[in-house]
């Protein structure tokens, strides 16, 4: 058997975490058995579908390299096929139209609850001779059987039954004309000859009902598996119309897909203790018996330090042509000022983003304009002069410009001028970048560069000096 799975998401929404895993998940089974992965874009509920949405799917899985075999497929473009399937199944009878009123079909909810009978069609047109009704608006609904049961053995949670008098007949095409997704999905499996369904437990519901259509088809049936929910890190269920982001965010927050994507294939799925998968690793590794049944919860911190990982752990070049495009999306020139290679190979071991690197490396191109108030009040005082002026001598007279004789020139520095060392880094940092907090202060100067090092203390000393004679 050709394995062939998809990822069928309704553009209602932002691509968001639970979505690629069930994504990667059809993906990496697909790979893992040398098949096919299938996109199909599932846009019937044109109330709801939205153009940005499906953008959003497009730009995310092409982003994370869960690159697709075929398609994007569209229902929408698969109309008339659908309108096919339908007319034949009302001449076999396996399906009828319904001209019962929403008025009708509440008051028989109501009427089954008060008798405390499960909300379901009464049946009223199942058997109804057309021929001798009004025409009016109609919707038509799949003949469910009404006795034996729905046996499928789910490859994550084992057998699951349903009993068909549980079980409704489903409207498979709406009043306006329009399928429905239950019929859409049947129609579409089979035409496209999926051999795998992989999506999450909300569907769970939905298998028999499609299962019942594909036997009336005459059709074989797929092999399921319902992924268990996503939750939020406050215990809530992800959902894209309320508490998900846009996987795009993770890449605009400084997140790498490689990161992302180990991380995702771990909500869920394990292989021993390991927590580190490369693609290659998960395609080998992955299969449908070691996930679990257990939801999953959405943890940052493990997510920040799987991106720490790789951006330690990427070869130095894919880092730093990363990087470049999130300092030209900040309008960051790098043209004037250290390289790129040099800033990442020493500096990035402490951060989490790429986001972070970006900010923190933005001091290493452009000077600051403004000295923040606190900053002044408590390192850009008078008595700092003395501190820079001496600085600037030392750092002037270096010949040799590298990182160890700098930290050495700002100890011997704090010898003959009586001052601790601490100070002075914090009075240079402040001077330079404009901030308290950096990689060491001796390596921040190497980085800059001599010129431009003594033209910011310079630019300090004359802000002091003007500062003070003010007062």
């Amino acid at each position: 058997m050709k394995v062939k799975t998809r990822f069928a998401p309704s553009p209602t929404g932002d691509l968001h975490i639970g979505s690629v895993r069930t994504a990667l998940y059809s993906w990496l089974f697909a790979k893992h058995n040398n098949g096919k992965f299938i996109l199909r874009i599932e846009d019937t509920d044109v109330e709801r579908s939205q153009h940005f949405s499906i953008n959003s799917i497009l730009e995310g899985l092409k982003w994370l390299g869960l690159n697709w075999d075929e398609g994007p497929y569209f229902q929408t473009n698969r109309l008339k096929r659908y309108q096919e399937v339908i007319n034949i199944m009302l001449k076999k009878g396996d399906a009828y139209r319904c001209f019962c009123s929403s008025k009708k079909l509440e008051e028989d909810r109501k009427e089954q609850k008060r008798k405390g009978f499960k909300a379901r069609y009464s049946g009223t047109c199942r058997n109804l001779d057309i021929k001798t009704t009004f025409p009016k608006d109609f919707v038509i609904r799949f003949k469910n059987p009404i006795s034996g049961k729905v046996i499928f053995n789910d490859r994550i949670r084992g057998k699951i039954i349903f009993d068909n008098s549980e079980l409704d007949d489903v409207i498979i095409q709406r009043s306006n004309g329009m399928p429905t997704y239950n019929f859409c999905v049947v129609i579409d499996d089979l035409d496209m000859k999926i051999t795998h369904v992989i999506r999450g437990e909300d569907h769970i519901n939905n298998t028999p009902r499609q299962i019942n259509i594909l036997k009336s088809l005459g059709a074989k049936i797929p092999i399921y598996a319902h992924l268990s929910m996503i939750l939020d890190e406050s215990g809530n269920k992800i959902s894209k119309r309320k508490n998900a982001r846009n996987i795009i965010e993770y890449r605009k927050d400084g997140f790498l897909p490689e990161a992302l994507l180990n991380y995702i294939v771990r909500l869920g799925w394990s292989y021993g203790n390991q927590e580190i998968f490369s693609i290659f690793e998960m395609q080998k590794l992955f299969n449908l018996s070691s996930i679990s049944k257990s939801s999953s919860i959405i943890n940052m911190k493990k997510l920040l330090w799987i991106n720490k990982y790789y951006i330690n752990h990427l070869p130095l070049n894919n880092i730093t042509h990363i990087l470049k495009e999130y300092m030209q999306d900040q309008n960051i020139d790098i043209n004037h000022g250290p390289k790129l290679e040099c800033l990442v190979t020493f500096l990035r071991d402490r951060f989490h983003t790429i986001q972070e690197m970006t900010e923190c490396f933005r001091c290493f191109y452009e000077e600051f304009k403004i000295f923040n108030h606190q900053r002044i009040e408590k390192y850009l005082v008078l008595d700092s002069c003395y501190v820079l002026e001496e600085a600037y001598k030392k750092i002037n007279n270096l010949s040799i410009w590298n990182n160890i004789l700098i930290s050495e020139m700002i100890n011997c520095l704090s010898v003959e001028i009586k001052v601790k060392k601490i100070k002075i880094n914090m009075i240079l940092r402040v001077a330079i970048i404009n901030d308290i907090y950096s990689p060491s202060i001796s390596l921040v100067i190497y980085l800059i560069g001599k010129k431009e090092v003594l033209s910011r203390i310079n630019k300090t000393l004359f802000f002091i000096k003007s500062l003070y004679i003010k007062k």
